[in-house]
């Protein structure tokens, strides 16, 4: 069985047991979240499109861990012009682990 779910405005496909790293979230650390937000499920030969939501079905989430992204280095440059600029940027993220898929 998997869902497509929306978690922070991402759209990502989960089964139960999966480990993913989405956007921050608001929550502490070993507490679970339900994101009611599901555009699609699938079970053995059932599968069931929202429109844009499926009614009814969830996934529950335990989260894991919160913390900070590899750093991206934000380069502006402009030829000619003796214009450049190095940025660097660290997104933050969070954990969380798959429990449960509830259908709808």
């Amino acid at each position: 069985m998997f869902a497509i779910v929306d978690i922070a405005g991402f759209q990502e496909k989960v089964s139960e047991g999966d480990v993913l790293r989405v956007p921050k979230l608001v929550a502490e650390t070993g507490k679970t979240m339900t994101f009611d937000r599901v555009l699609l499920l699938q079970s053995k030969d059932k599968i069931l499109v929202g429109s844009p939501y499926i009614a009814g079905a969830s996934v529950t989430a335990q989260v894991k861990a919160h913390g900070l992204a590899e750093k991206i280095r934000v380069v502006k440059f402009e030829r000619r012009k003796r214009y450049r600029r190095v940025r660097g940027h660290r997104q933050l993220y969070t954990d969380i682990t798959i429990t449960k898929i509830a259908g709808g």
